[in-house]
């Protein structure tokens, strides 16, 4: 699997998108969860080894489970892997540049979404060129409904149509196959 030869090993890491890729992993202690959600998973052609753009530091917010709000970007948590089936949503904007009213509207979005029976979690990122990419994880397609069809959810929606978006992409995918790592705490 890949180029990784001596005094690494290959890992799968979350990016932007809400995709794994591959990347090298310095051999040391860690802590590692593979989760897939068949035997006959296809280990080529997952493009998994495509090169990415780099984004800006990831906030993320922790499962609804937990206590734990936006994390700084001084220390950047993933939100971490689930056993599938479960589904993303990954949304990538292009935002005006009159934000009037965003901020406060994002955060009330949060706060409703953590509402949301199945609601896994969510990470965001923004590209220093303006792209902004945000995932949300939700446990089935009734915790996705219940989120798509919430009337100040939809009326968000309208007004990032009419002020706040240039354009924007909404993908909505069923995951098969979930991974973490983790570095072990002793590590420096």
């Amino acid at each position: 699997m890949g180029a990784c030869r001596e005094g690494c090993s290959e890992g799968l890491a979350r990016v932007g998108r809400g995709a794994m890729v591959k990347t090298l992993i310095p051999f040391g202690s860690r802590s590692e969860r593979w989760w897939t959600s068949s035997e006959d998973q296809v280990e080529s052609g997952d493009m998994s080894d495509q090169q990415i753009a780099p984004v800006a530091p990831v906030a993320s917010v922790a499962p609804a489970a937990s206590s734990t709000s936006v994390v700084s970007s001084a220390s950047v948590l993933p939100v971490p892997a689930f056993e599938p089936p479960y589904y993303v949503t990954v949304f990538t904007s292009v935002r005006t540049e009159d934000q009037t009213g965003y901020g406060e509207t994002s955060e009330r979005m949060e706060e409703l979404v953590r509402k949301v029976p199945g609601f896994l979690g969510m990470d965001s990122a923004r590209t220093p060129g303006g792209l902004a990419i945000t995932v949300g994880y939700f446990r089935d397609g009734e915790a996705l409904k219940e989120w798509r069809t919430n009337a100040e959810h939809r009326a968000a929606q309208q007004r990032g149509r009419a002020e706040w978006y240039e354009r924007y992409t909404l993908h909505i995918a069923k995951v098969e196959r979930s991974h973490g790592f983790e570095r072990d705490g002793s590590q420096g």
